[in-house]
């Protein structure tokens, strides 16, 4: 991770913008380069500044957050997405992580959670709140792992190292629950990557939904 991660604002609210960039000012690492009020301003700022986070809401004008998601997700430029919207994860969590998102926050909880989130995000981590993994659980736990051609690629370990990504857990703390190194961790995840074609850590969290990996997890 870059020693100074550049935060795009995206949010039809000049007032909560403003909040988000002084909440910031006090983290060194984080620099907020641009700000948008609409998803179209946002797509087209991604594309001019390269920033490494874009802090999205989901009701805007013209393309939504949603949408713009999905575009920004499109143009593989290594630019993460953080979903920060007053919307509950019950309305929707499922879309935005299938639209390519790297987290999901509610504005209720930025002023306590902003700032780990983007940690982790920056990371190249996926940020979940626990109740947004179990509702994510419970959308695709009908699943059948065991009949997934990918899966039968992976090792015991490997699909180990990708339910517990998928489960929200960072490199360091996966590998203090499987003993391992976190740099092993990230090598696993690599390799993880490299066998199912995916380019995103997002991605990862959205197949092992799919294929029903975590469905037996509570």
């Amino acid at each position: 991770m870059a020693e100074t991660v550049k935060i795009l604002l995206a949010d039809d609210h000049a007032m909560f913008r403003a909040g988000i960039r002084a909440l910031l000012e006090g983290e060194t690492r984080f620099e907020v380069v641009g700000e948008a009020s609409s998803g179209d301003e946002a797509v087209d700022l991604v594309r001019k500044l390269h920033p490494d986070i874009v802090v999205m809401d989901l009701s805007m004008p013209g393309s939504n957050g949603l949408e713009a998601t999905r575009r920004i997700a499109a143009l593989d430029l290594d630019t993460r997405v953080l979903v920060l919207t007053v919307h509950a994860e019950e309305e929707y969590l499922v879309p935005v992580v299938e639209a390519g998102a790297s987290g999901y926050l509610t504005k209720t909880s930025a002023d306590t959670d902003l700032i780990e989130a983007l940690k982790i995000v920056a990371r190249g981590e996926v940020y979940l709140p626990p109740k947004a993994t179990r509702l994510l659980l419970q959308q695709y736990k009908t699943a059948e792992a065991d009949d997934h051609p990918g899966l039968r690629d992976l090792s015991s370990r490997e699909q180990e190292v990708l339910a517990l990504t998928a489960e929200g857990y960072s490199s360091r703390e996966i590998g203090k629950k499987l003993f391992i190194s976190p740099k092993t961790v990230d090598t696993y995840r690599s390799r993880i990557m490299e066998k199912l074609g995916l380019t995103h850590r997002s991605e990862l969290v959205r197949f092992a939904l799919k294929v029903g990996l975590l469905k037996g997890v509570d």
